[in-house]
């Protein structure tokens, strides 16, 4: 067996054997085949779920239960939603059938409220075939790869109409399938690692699709880089984290979630102060106060962290971790800035042992909970 330099080392000379080539066709511009690539294909629809942002119903930084502050945002009432909410999420199936849900490995439990992982090598071409099983229409737009006007997966005024309008907006119960080739640009730059994160989400109404929770990774590794699953080969462990406040006040599921979690949903004052605030739910992948599960790695494994900012002006991110530190773009640090939809990917060797926090520096976040444990084994 090969050692990892060794693997590294061919896998550079094999980037020589993929080629792109560019077709044009008519006004619609350049469109990006890849010779001898993979085509990737994921079955991903939009289902409602019963979300739980505390599931151990403790807060796990203190280890001790709900109190004063933190009992805002997870304490259900008379005129209070508390910690569940109904939330649309992204979630893989095995086929076209859409009726065996794909299980998730529990490498990747953490991913929380994100949708499924989608992969990808600089040559491929991701095709995924999405179902709307939620109530409302949503769609799935992506970031960074090429994509057609069918495909982008945003309605406006774009000059487009029949079949390029299909992928717009998917209706309640139907099917669209989108195709995005993974050209040269769509993978890691000069002073990138071997793998870097984009990610997709709902652009139907985006802020209200995305409070609603629809939102997903895509991981493109540079070409020749892969192992069989896509992961990249210079990497023994990953983490994806996004840090945003779900506005719940924002999501089409609003009046559903008060009719069904609070105690008398007639007393609700929807444009209340107090209400709006219980409702805004300070998240690292829709966990609140350490409920974050999965964050596991050993000491001297190669470990590569992927970040990623939501939400609103509020939504000026630090994610900070205690006890070890990372490089990103060449440089050390311990902690990284993330904006709204800002993307980025550190490497990490971990080299304390231990159990760690892992949080946003916002001293506002950190009092609502935007906060979680990672563990370090010997």
């Amino acid at each position: 067996m090969l050692k990892a330099k060794n693997r590294v080392k061919l896998a550079l000379g094999l980037t020589l054997v993929a080629v792109l080539s560019v077709t044009v066709i008519g006004s619609l511009g350049p469109v990006w085949t890849a010779s001898g690539s993979e085509t990737r294909t994921y079955y991903i629809a939009a289902d409602e779920v019963a979300w739980n942002y505390t599931p151990t119903g403790i807060n796990q930084i203190t280890g001790e239960p709900f109190e004063d502050e933190a009992s805002i945002f997870v304490q259900s009432g008379r005129d209070r939603i508390g910690s569940i909410y109904v939330k649309a999420l992204y979630r893989e199936y095995t086929d076209d059938t859409f009726s065996t849900l794909k299980p998730r490995p529990p490498e990747w439990e953490h991913l929380g409220t994100l949708g499924p992982l989608i992969r990808a090598e600089v040559g491929d071409t991701i095709r995924v075939v999405f179902k709307n099983n939620a109530r409302f229409p949503f769609s799935v737009h992506p970031h960074g790869v090429f994509y057609l006007k069918d495909s982008e997966g945003a309605p406006y005024n774009d000059g487009t109409s029949g079949a390029d309008k299909n992928d717009d907006a998917v209706p309640p119960g139907g099917t669209h399938t989108y195709t995005w080739p993974v050209p040269e640009r769509a993978g890691p730059g000069p002073n990138d690692p071997s793998s870097i994160l984009w990610m997709y989400h709902s652009h139907v109404d985006e802020p209200g699709d995305t409070n609603a929770g629809l939102i997903g990774p895509i991981i493109i590794t540079r070409a020749g880089m892969t192992e069989p699953d896509g992961s990249p080969v210079d990497v023994d462990r990953e983490f994806i984290t996004m840090f945003t406040v779900f506005d719940e006040n924002r999501s089409p599921y609003l009046e559903p979630n008060i009719q069904t979690y609070t105690g008398n949903p007639r007393t609700v004052k929807t444009e209340d102060e107090e209400f709006i605030e219980s409702n805004l739910m300070h998240s690292i992948n829709g966990y609140v106060f350490g409920n974050l599960p999965g964050l596991t790695m050993n000491v001297g494994e190669r470990v590569r962290w992927y970040t990623l900012g939501m939400g609103t002006e509020v939504d000026l991110h630090t994610p900070h971790w205690h006890g070890q530190t990372l490089l990103w773009s060449g440089m050390r640090t311990d902690i990284i800035e993330l904006l709204p939809a800002s993307m980025k990917t550190m490497d990490m060797l971990p080299d304390n042992p231990g159990t760690w926090l892992f949080h946003c520096h916002v001293n506002d976040h950190i009092d609502a909970g935007m906060l979680a444990i990672f563990s370090v084994n010997p």
